[in-house]
Parts: structure tokens; sequence; C-alpha cells
């Protein structure tokens, strides 16, 4: 083999494998992302909610419900699903 095309070989093999490397941690950069703000809406907010509910009922300050988390799935379908939440 020609030694001009083992280094063109070497060199695109190289950055296929780096496009591999930043191509999987950009999905489960997203992956983690995502579990955080589901674990955030879904275990911390209602905490916050009734810490804030406890302050409010001490000034003598009447607050409305809290909001439902509405969950929207953007798969690629043409209507997306929702779920909706309440604490």
């Amino acid at each position: 083999m020609n030694a001009d095309r083992i280094v063109v070989a070497l060199a695109v093999s190289v950055q296929f494998a780096l496009f591999l490397r930043w191509f999987y941690r950009r999905i489960r950069n997203d992956e983690i992302l995502r579990a955080f703000v589901q674990d955030m809406a879904t275990n911390h907010l209602p905490h916050i909610y009734h810490a804030l509910r406890e302050m409010c009922r001490a000034q003598g300050i009447e607050l409305s419900e809290p909001p439902p988390i509405h969950w929207v799935e953007l798969n690629g379908s043409d209507s997306p699903r929702r779920r909706t939440e309440r604490w």
C-alpha cells in the first residue's frame, strides 16, 4: 500500500472515533439533563411549594393551588403526548 493512503486512512479513522466519542457524550448528557429535570420537578418542587405555603400561611397570605406539571414528549410524531401530574 501507498504510505499516503495509510496516513489518510489513519486520520479518517481517528476523526471518526473522535466523532463517535463526542456523539455518545452528547446523547449521554441529554439523558442526564432530562433525568435531572424530571427529578427536580417530581421530587423537589412539591417540597418547595409546601415550604412556600407554610411561609405564606404564617404571614397570612392566601395562595392558589400549585400549577400541574406538564410533560411534553417530542418524539417526532405529529401530535405530542401530554402527561400531567398533580402534587
